[in-house]
């Protein structure tokens, strides 16, 4: 298949930072859309990639799967967007579409193995997929979503991996108007998930050790903040909430947490992959049939209804633009937790 080079910003080992490179992308075929990417989001994960953090990563890696862009080419068959239009690409570039997790549109749940928009196996010209700290991206139109005409198109982009991630679990478990929902930590994805539960209508907290992040939290439309080093506080929402969205991307005790949980409550881990410590105590579990789970992203058509109901409600994500060339910096920003509330690249500062 023939390719085509273009610029990029990537790793050649966990040692190294990132630096501008070239890549190949592959022309466009019947189903693909061909998107120059304006803005691409930087989130946690990228920068796990980036320093093998989680131990399979390939180099040359090139992260970024938050992207909003312009199309520019779409194949003969493709019917969904046409040139010119706005159109974004989140963490999934490919599934098997076969299986019973695709054809129920939950693709982020392939049996078969989803293909990730960096990182993966790339079916059509071999290696790894390459994501959005690039000039250009080619992806297949079902993977392509589009973009609210109202929405700002830089503060949309991490809507595709901050937005969905918190999105999903808040539908699953069915939040609306007559929800008390927490959100455990308030940094890019806890900020997405306190705007998202407010615009279904949901009684929102703020679970925080900071008592710094309480104006933060209630401008983004938290009714309330616990500090979760305060007793009192603690004890004061003992068997409150229905949901409990939990962001934090480190371990952490999560049993204060499920204590606050109503009967038939649930904690979702969206944040931290690994193993509890200290130990879960299933106690008060048991004896309020309560339940800790964890989510993954949104499938496809998930992720549109995010971005529509987005558009409907304008909400996007807090943001800091940076230039590509400042990315090493941003990630050491990050690790400190120095953003507000998430880091976009403006994608004209590669091509210039």
């Amino acid at each position: 298949m023939s390719t085509t080079t273009v610029k990029a910003y990537g790793t050649e080992s966990k040692d190294a930072d990132l630096n501008q490179m070239n890549i190949q992308r592959r022309e466009v075929n019947p189903k693909d859309i061909e998107i120059d990417i304006l803005y691409c989001g930087v989130c946690h994960s990228d920068l796990h990639t980036a320093r093998n953090d989680w131990g399979f990563t390939t180099y040359p890696a090139v992260p970024g799967h938050e992207i909003v862009g312009k199309v520019t080419r779409v194949g003969s068959e493709v019917t969904k967007l046409k040139v010119g239009d706005f159109a974004a690409v989140g963490c999934l570039v490919g599934s098997c579409g076969t299986c019973k997790s695709c054809e129920q549109d939950l693709e982020q749940y392939c049996l078969n193995g989803w293909v990730g928009t960096y990182n993966s196996p790339d079916k059509y010209i071999g290696g790894m997929t390459y994501g959005g700290y690039s000039e250009k991206v080619v992806v297949e139109e079902h993977f392509v979503l589009k973009v609210p005409s109202n929405l700002d198109l830089a503060a949309t982009a991490p809507l595709l991996c901050a937005g969905i991630t918190t999105w999903s679990p808040l539908k699953h478990w069915n939040v609306g108007p007559n929800s008390k929902v927490a959100v455990v930590g308030l940094g890019g994805l806890g900020h997405m998930a306190i705007k998202l539960a407010k615009g279904l209508g949901a009684e929102v907290t703020l679970f925080s050790r900071s008592p710094d992040k309480t104006k933060d939290a209630k401008d983004l439309g938290a009714d309330y903040v616990v500090i979760t080093t305060d007793d009192t506080q603690m004890t004061s929402v003992q068997g409150k909430f229905d949901v409990i969205i939990d962001t934090v991307p480190y371990v952490h005790d999560i049993n204060p947490y499920v204590a606050t949980l109503a009967i038939s409550g649930t904690l979702v881990l969206v944040g931290y992959l690994g193993g509890l410590d200290p130990i879960l105590n299933t106690v008060p579990m048991i004896m309020g049939r309560k339940a800790v789970a964890a989510s993954l992203i949104g499938g496809i058509a998930e992720t549109q209804e995010m971005l529509d109901f987005c558009g409907k409600h304008n909400i996007v994500s807090e943001i800091e633009i940076i230039k590509m060339q400042d990315i090493n910096e941003a990630y050491e920003r990050m690790l400190k937790s120095d953003v507000r509330y998430r880091f976009v690249i403006d994608m004209s500062s590669l091509k210039a």
